[in-house]
């Protein structure tokens, strides 16, 4: 992790660390534990720190932003646990999943109570710019799990068209990045270009940050990933690399892919994907919305400290192990 990012992580964790337990602690004991067990897997805290950088961003206080990141890491967290329950996954960062541990049904109703808890927080003290902050992350959750329906239907369809992908990546990825950029902005008052300049940041970076995880799921190492080689390719995910070479592929790619079930079957689609240049294809969408991403945050006055923040999470979040 670059430096200076992980500086600006830091310093937001301590402040919005001790909040979300906080809120979390408001919850009743049968919600509280198993909530409680997935926060102590850990995080880096992006979205948090997003918020209250975005905050301190326009001369404010980076206080005035932590309402803010706390709702945030509440409905991303919420996100998580529905989403194991969804994949069947029963780990998540070595550690048992919610639903693996408690229950699924239990973790449907943990999640659902961070979510509620999340928009309660805001509107407990109803002002001018917590409620503006409250129907921002209410429209961007609305985005996400637009998003997260597009792709549970992309699962039975035979191919997905780039574009649908990427549409998909939008709601599922970038909007939340992109309200928890904005947030903070609007708790601390920001104007109006600031706050639309900060939200585009957020959802360019969404994109680059899906981009390259959508290269890593199938070119990537085990030991970044924590996945097995080709991990998309074998649970016939429809990522954007696939999408890009189904496209510009044939009945030879379209039958690897249909047949992928061992290592030896991953390799040979791996061989055929990278051969349309979708690998390439998705490398240069990662790079082009990071661009945007940074000439948007390039386009306001923003305290040069905090904009240099913004920068390094950028950097960070989109370049692993690239």
């Amino acid at each position: 992790m670059n430096g200076r990012a992980q500086a600006a992580l830091a310093r937001s964790s301590a402040l919005v660390g001790p909040e979300l337990d906080k809120a979390v602690g408001r919850l009743e004991p049968e919600l509280r534990e198993p909530a409680l067990h997935h926060l102590r897997g850990g995080g880096k805290g992006v979205r948090g720190a997003l918020a209250v950088i975005g905050a301190g961003a326009c001369s404010a206080n980076e206080a005035d932003g932590v309402p803010g990141a706390v709702a945030v890491e509440l409905v991303h967290n919420y996100s998580l646990i529905h989403d194991d329950i969804i994949d069947d996954d029963e780990e998540r960062r070595h550690r048992p999943t919610v639903w693996a541990r408690y229950g699924v049904g239990r973790a449907i109703v943990v999640g659902d109570a961070l979510a509620n808890l999340a928009t309660e927080l805001l509107l407990e003290d109803p002002t001018s710019r917590r409620v503006r902050a409250a129907q921002l992350l209410t429209e961007s959750t609305a985005r996400m799990i637009s998003g997260q329906a597009d792709d549970m239907a992309f699962e039975r369809r035979g191919a997905v068209g780039a574009e649908e992908c990427l549409k998909m990546e939008e709601g599922k990825t970038g909007a939340l990045l992109s309200c928890a950029s904005a947030i903070g902005a609007v708790l601390a008052g920001g104007d109006d270009a600031t706050i639309k300049a900060l939200g585009i940041f957020g959802l360019r970076v969404g994109i680059a940050f899906q981009a390259v995880d959508d290269v890593l799921g199938i070119w990537g190492e085990p030991g970044v990933t924590g996945k097995p080689v080709g991990s998309d390719l074998l649970t016939h995910k429809k990522s954007l690399p696939v999408a890009i070479a189904q496209a510009r592929g044939g009945e030879e790619l379209e039958r690897a892919l249909d047949a992928v079930a061992t290592g030896a079957d991953v390799a040979e689609a791996t061989r055929l994907i990278e051969a349309t240049g979708a690998r390439d294809e998705v490398m240069a969408i990662a790079d082009r919305a990071l661009a945007e991403a940074l000439e948007a945050i390039g386009s306001v006055p923003l305290v040069d400290r905090y904009r240099e923040d913004l920068v390094a999470i950028a950097h960070f979040v989109t370049e692993r192990d690239r």
